[in-house]
């Protein structure tokens, strides 16, 4: 261990950020131009046009001096907090450098990074819910995060109250009144309000804006922050700061890594609810490796041009399969039916991504059959890479979810996840007509 000091409560540390160009001539800079050298200093590194790999568990001061001011910040003998950096559990060059890069894309004041998107999400909720505390949220979730509240959450006292994802704003406000309730009965607070949206794997759309105006109205909106996982349609396609989210929350895995050799994640967010997460994950580590961050410097410089490619790959495909006749729906949100889904996604979503839930004819048996016979798209969880993947979520990644609530939250055994990749677009329906061929 380092005797670095334990910084529990104190979210350090972050270096003097050098002043970035972000406009020219009064013209703001988009994200995917601002990806090529935001919050890096070529002058720093030797002139190295890409950041190198910083591999280094510990930072040296220039004096003893200069540590011993480092220290005074930190603890808070001095005005003005840390300055510069002491250990890599905290942060380093390439964490920091990745992070001023994903705050961009969501238009955020902070971010932070993580060795996985689940790491990301359950330091998140440890930083905010205490003992007898209330967690609201949306479903259906990713089976590991529901999982987290109900199971490990649950361990130390904190209950939850969920809804479902297309809830309207009456029954939010009732959902709010009966976590408030619920939190006062246990002597607690309602800690956090967090959503899936879209919800994994059906593609369910929560109303944001709903959302915040009943939180508002029921709850202390400076104390119950709103955390949303983005990840189906993040960065490109949905900005949930935009609409009333507080915190947006990142398998960077997915889109943003989208080469299917990393495992990362993040959240985004202002700064005064960034700093809760960044003083836990500072005592607990779980900060993304330097080689990942760099990986994922890498990727953000393509990740729009990826997205864009696969999500008009998606909308083809989607348009083959929609008048197959062994299928028997598509959850895509290109093609939605319901009329208070389609109204979220006109207020909220910019694109209608590349994952998207296919309901076949039939039940496990003849998914099963599909899948097997898939030549280009490959048989395996996760989303968002430059391959196409698929899945059967009732018999993988939500099987551990009891059966009963699997139905109720359409987690059917007809229900195949697709995540399209940037194959070539006929090449995938070809294979995605020869594999319903066998079903």
């Amino acid at each position: 261990m380092t005797d670095a000091i334990d910084a529990a409560d104190t979210p350090l540390p972050r270096r003097k950020p050098k002043p970035e160009k972000t406009t020219i001539a009064g013209r703001e800079l988009k994200p995917s131009t601002l990806m090529m050298g935001l919050g890096y200093d070529p002058a720093l590194s030797e002139g190295s046009l890409k950041a190198p790999i910083f591999l280094t568990s510990t930072f040296a001061f220039e004096s003893a001096a200069a540590g011993k001011r480092h220290f005074e910040g930190i603890t808070g003998l001095r005005e003005g907090g840390a300055e510069g950096l002491v250990y890599s559990r905290f942060n380093g060059p390439n964490q920091e450098i990745l992070e001023d890069r994903l705050a961009v894309w969501d238009g955020a004041e902070d971010a932070l990074t993580f060795s996985s998107g689940m790491t990301a999400i359950c330091i998140l909720m440890m930083a905010y819910a205490n003992q007898n505390d209330v967690v609201v949220h949306s479903g259906p979730l990713y089976a590991a995060s529901e999982g987290f509240v109900a199971k490990v959450l649950s361990r130390f006292g904190v209950t939850y109250v969920d809804f479902p994802a297309g809830a309207s704003r009456e029954q939010l406000d009732d959902v709010m009144a009966r976590a408030k309730a619920q939190a006062d009965e246990q002597g607690g607070k309602v800690a956090l309000v967090y959503l899936e949206s879209p919800g994994n794997p059906t593609n369910a759309l929560v109303d944001i804006e709903a959302v915040k105006a009943a939180r508002d109205a029921v709850l202390d909106a400076g104390e119950t922050p709103i955390a949303i996982d983005n990840t189906f349609l993040g960065p490109l396609w949905q900005r949930p700061l935009d609409h009333g989210a507080d915190i947006v929350a990142y398998s960077l895995t997915k889109y943003v890594g989208g080469h299917s050799d990393l495992v990362a994640g993040s959240i985004a967010g202002a700064k005064k609810w960034m700093d809760p997460v960044r003083a836990l994950r500072n005592t607990m580590g779980g900060i993304v490796d330097p080689n990942t961050a760099w990986m994922l410097l890498r990727s953000l410089e393509t990740v729009e041009l990826r997205m864009q490619r696969a999500g008009e790959n998606a909308a083809k495909v989607c348009a083959f399969l929609k008048s197959h006749p062994k299928v028997a729906g598509l959850g895509y949100l290109g093609m939605i039916e319901d009329a208070r889904q389609q109204d979220i996604y006109d207020r909220h979503c910019l694109g209608a991504g590349s994952t998207f839930s296919l309901f076949l004819e039939g039940g496990e048996e003849e998914c099963f059959r599909f899948l097997d016979n898939l030549t280009i798209a490959k048989l395996a969880v996760s989303l968002g890479g430059t391959e196409t993947l698929a899945s059967h979520p009732a018999s993988m990644t939500h099987l551990s979810v009891p059966h009963g609530r699997r139905q109720q939250l359409g987690i059917t055994d007809s229900l195949v996840r697709i995540s399209v990749g940037i194959e070539d677009a006929d090449d995938l329906i070809a294979d995605f007509a020869q594999a319903l061929d066998h079903v």
